[in-house]
């Protein structure tokens, strides 16, 4: 009987071994992709003081966009979800993301928003043509000017002006000599 006691242990703790094991190395695994447990437990600061600000200011921006549209446009594409989908609707087929923009139509056509708009500010912002990349909210300030009036019209390139007509034009400036021609050296033996 004394041997079989210490045999029942020894398959108790083998059988519990495994299981173990891979608790622990779990455990680990899950503590090294987690990062420094010290940095959650400790809040957000924020680095720029000024952009609770910046983030009012974008806030009350948008806002005024909205009432704009509101205002200018009467009808169902002048309410804010309207406008909003919209807008993200022509921005995205700018861009060239047909897919997203398709599933942003749907969401559109689902709030009774008409289609005919989304189609009449993607040719305004067309006709318009290129965008700087450069310039931040460029496409965004272009694409809510062709929401509010889709039937604008770009500004034709600047006139140039007519050449001077004066009574005693200046005579044209001498042309250079045309340059040498070298010398023909004739046929080669």
């Amino acid at each position: 009987m004394r041997r079989r006691v210490p045999e029942l242990k020894n398959a108790i703790l083998r059988h519990l071994a495994i299981p173990g094991l891979a608790l622990l190395i779990g455990i680990g695994s899950a503590i090294a992709q987690s990062g420094d447990l010290r940095a959650q437990d400790q809040p957000a600061k924020p680095t720029n003081p000024a952009a609770p600000t910046d983030a009012a200011k974008d806030n009350q921006r948008k806002t005024d966009e909205f009432v704009e549209a509101a205002q200018a446009i009467n009808g169902p594409a002048g309410n804010p979800e309207c406008v909003w989908l919209g807008r993200r609707v022509v921005v995205l087929m700018w861009r060239d993301d047909l897919d997203t923009a398709f599933r942003h139509l749907d969401l559109y056509d689902r709030f009774g928003c008409p289609g005919g708009h989304v189609q009449a500010t993607f040719r305004c912002l067309v006709r318009f043509g290129a965008i700087d990349p450069k310039v931040p909210d460029s496409l965004s300030g272009r694409v809510h000017a062709c929401w509010i009036n889709p039937t604008a019209q770009p500004q034709p390139a600047a006139v140039q002006s007519p050449a001077p007509t004066n009574a005693n034009p200046s005579p044209p400036a001498a042309a250079a000599p045309p340059p040498a021609a070298a010398p023909n050296p004739g046929p080669v033996k």
